[in-house]
């Protein structure tokens, strides 16, 4: 099945239904009845390919047209001239030498990284019930979700969560009952939040529950 196109913005659950026919439940499970693995979301990095593509064919193309005009007996451009004779006579151990190697070096290491990385942290893959359906929820509206359990818990003033790709931060306020209780309230709450998201790696959960600071 292929990988979305795009990203739908906002913090709404992101799905994606194969066009061919839907398999009945059961079908295309691995033995055991275990599901495939569910992979995390690529991004389609039309930016940095078109960059790149555009970037390839001026150069390319200003490269061709000289050697053309030197093939059809005419001077080669200046800045050609100019460039072979630096080349020729700067040692490997100059500067501009070692800089411009540089450059290069971290230009090729982005674009490798690019090429071997989903680069769509934003998504967390959900569980597949059914193999054409592959869906994934946002991190922001994960950590919504978290938030709003945790202000559900007695003794809560305010909650803030931070979600991320492996973990789930959540910080508490508490203005009245003791800490420990609260604290055992939103481990219990929680994590059964977490199992409830539907994810395929369930997050890990870290509370940080304080006392609210007296006024005045």
């Amino acid at each position: 099945m292929s990988e979305p196109g795009g990203l739908q913005q906002g913090g709404a659950p992101v799905l994606e239904k194969s066009t061919e026919d839907a398999a009945p439940p059961g079908q295309g499970d691995l033995p055991g009845g275990r599901r495939p693995a569910d992979h995390r979301f690529w991004s389609a990095r039309r930016v940095p390919a078109g960059v790149v593509a555009v970037l390839l064919a001026a150069v390319g193309g200003v490269f061709l047209y000289d050697v053309v005009a030197v093939r059809a007996h005419r001077p080669a451009m200046a800045w050609r001239r100019g460039l072979a004779h630096q080349l020729a006579e700067r040692p490997l151990d100059d500067p501009w030498v070692l800089v411009g190697a540089g450059v290069a070096a971290a230009l090729g290491l982005w674009l490798v990284v690019l090429a071997v990385t989903p680069g769509v942290r934003q998504l967390l893959p959900m569980r597949r019930p059914r193999p054409d359906v592959r869906a994934g929820l946002h991190r922001d509206a994960a950590a919504m979700v978290l938030r709003d359990r945790a202000m559900e818990v007695a003794g809560v003033r305010s909650a803030r969560a931070r979600a991320g790709r492996r973990k789930a931060d959540v910080s508490v306020v508490s203005h009245f009952r003791g800490l420990d209780e609260v604290r055992a309230d939103l481990d219990s709450v929680l994590t059964e939040a977490v199992h409830g998201l539907g994810l395929v790696r369930p997050l890990a959960l870290s509370v940080h529950v304080r006392r609210a600071g007296k006024k005045g």
